[in-house]
């Protein structure tokens, strides 16, 4: 298709079908179902738990903590913004792959679509593995939480179980992540609010110091090294907020709501990152909690006490579980539609007639996830933490083509208002362009010998992992074409037609 034959706004996508033609449940979700998703998949309480510590824990940060989770929040906000005007112009599940071949070419379309795949697969050994330890612990079996076979064998029946939600319907799904999140954020609140009376109350021990509006301030950082060294920790606990938008063909209004409930997520997670950050190092001071691996359960009986100290386990867990069913709906409905458009396998474009759901693609990567996690864990737990420790390049990587490419795509319609200049072009340009930054310095930073668990030819395995994955990638692409998938990959790159922006987009 030219880039003079833009189809209709918000109706054909890239394979000329319109949203809901693949056979899911349109109109199944609304707004609130949607920022559900968007923050359940997150997995808010454990991604909290698991770098707070470490971001207080650098060189010049200390209490301004919170002031770094609020600027990690920006390029999130911005990327949001991407999404939301590329979802008004083909609300298509396939989300960054499909807007990325509509702007920047079939080449780059099919890598963005891989970037997210391959992040989902990589962090579901994480969720599950967490599901399965804080399972344990929650029922004070501590032998099973050691138990590596115990763990591994938990862990993935929490993987296969949410595969089965995933795979029945997405109404079981969103039902299923609004107990689990709701479980989740009652527990952080409570957290939040009896540390933070705890605290003013005099209660809270003499460590603990009462919360100043410097914590929020930036400038309060020693340096802009400091700065980005903890944008760079903190950016990545935001991620998963765009799950909401690749179930916009199941969604009411699906070039509206999905966009606007993504900058609603978002929003969400920057209220529970700095009221959960603020209340901890208040309770405990910064000193208390630096370098902790899991910040909230250092807290966790001094804050609540004994049984109630379980409300942060049972945050966690249902943290890692949420998150792990939300994963799994990205990743599937993207594998259906690049099978759709010609970029994968024609089997995972399958929908099961009744339930309406992508169940080829659901249950194969949910044997993939299970599969990657069993076998890091047999061969060695500290590859496993390497994957976890690259997921930031995948992430960084699909994000930003996914901002470039709205710039790209609508580059006709950027000076035609003060508007379109700043929420299309400057936010999404400006988000892609500090993730492009992100991914340059996660590079640097995970060649360095000491970034992992070893090295290969000098290089830190984390980084050996992560290029990896993206090279991985790539061969695949290359052999897709080669195997003579050619159609797909002949498809011009297209520009916005007007009437998307003459249309309200911000509610």
């Amino acid at each position: 298709m030219s880039a003079s034959s833009a189809p209709a706004p918000g109706r054909a996508s890239v394979d000329g079908s319109v949203p809901g033609a693949k056979g899911l449940r349109s109109g199944a979700l609304g707004f609130v179902s949607n920022v559900v998703i968007g923050v359940a998949s997150t997995a808010p309480g454990y991604s909290l738990a698991a770098t707070l510590g470490f971001v207080i824990a650098i060189d010049g940060v200390g209490v301004a903590a919170p002031s770094v989770f609020l600027v990690a929040f920006l390029p999130m906000l911005f990327i949001a913004t991407a999404y939301l005007f590329m979802n008004r112009a083909d609300p298509d599940c396939g989300t960054t792959f499909t807007w990325v071949t509509r702007a920047l070419g079939p080449y780059l379309g099919w890598m963005g679509g891989w970037g997210l795949v391959a992040a989902g697969t990589i962090v579901m050994a994480n969720l599950g593995q967490i599901a399965g330890l804080y399972t344990f612990r929650l029922l004070g079996l501590e032998g099973a939480a050691e138990s590596t076979a115990a763990v591994t064998a938990l862990g993935v029946l929490f993987i296969a179980a949410m595969t089965l939600v995933c795979v029945i319907g997405i109404e079981l799904s969103v039902r299923t992540q609004v107990l689990l999140l709701g479980a989740e954020l009652v527990a952080l609140v409570l957290f939040a609010v009896v540390a933070l009376v705890k605290v003013y109350a005099g209660d809270a021990g003499p460590q603990s110091i009462e919360p100043a509006l410097g914590w929020l301030n930036p400038f309060e950082l020693e340096s802009t090294e400091a700065l980005a060294a903890g944008v760079l920790l903190a950016v990545f606990i935001y991620w998963g907020w765009d799950a909401t938008v690749s179930v916009n063909e199941e969604s009411v209004n699906p070039s509206t709501t999905p966009g606007k409930a993504a900058v609603g997520s978002t929003l969400v997670l920057l209220g529970i990152y700095v009221l959960v950050a603020v209340a901890a190092q208040a309770f405990n001071g910064p000193a208390g909690l630096a370098d902790a691996d899991d910040a909230l359960g250092v807290l966790a009986a001094g804050v609540f006490g004994t049984p109630l100290d379980k409300l942060v386990v049972i945050a966690v867990l249902t943290s890692a579980a949420a998150s792990c069913l939300t994963t799994i709906l990205p990743n599937a409905r993207t594998a259906l539609s690049m099978a759709r458009h010609g970029a994968a396998p024609r089997a995972l474009g399958a929908v099961h007639p009744r339930s309406q759901t992508p169940h080829v693609s659901t249950l194969l990567f949910g044997a993939l996830a299970i599969g990657w996690y069993v076998t890091l864990t047999l061969i060695s737990e500290d590859i496993l933490g390497d994957s976890i420790a690259a997921l930031g390049l995948m992430i960084s990587f699909y994000y930003a083509l996914t901002g470039y490419a709205c710039v790209v795509y609508y580059r006709r319609e950027l000076f035609k208002s003060a508007r379109n200049l700043i929420l299309v072009g400057v936010a999404p340009l400006t988000g892609a362009t500090l993730l492009a930054l992100l991914f340059y310095r996660s590079c640097r930073d995970l060649s360095a010998p000491d970034a992992g668990s070893g090295t290969f030819l000098g290089v830190g395995t984390p980084l050996v992992v992560g290029l990896g994955f993206l090279l991985l990638g790539a061969a695949l692409m290359i052999s897709w074409r080669l195997l003579g998938h050619r159609e797909f990959f002949s498809r011009r790159r297209e520009v916005a037609d007007p009437a998307v922006l003459a249309r309200e987009t911000v509610a």
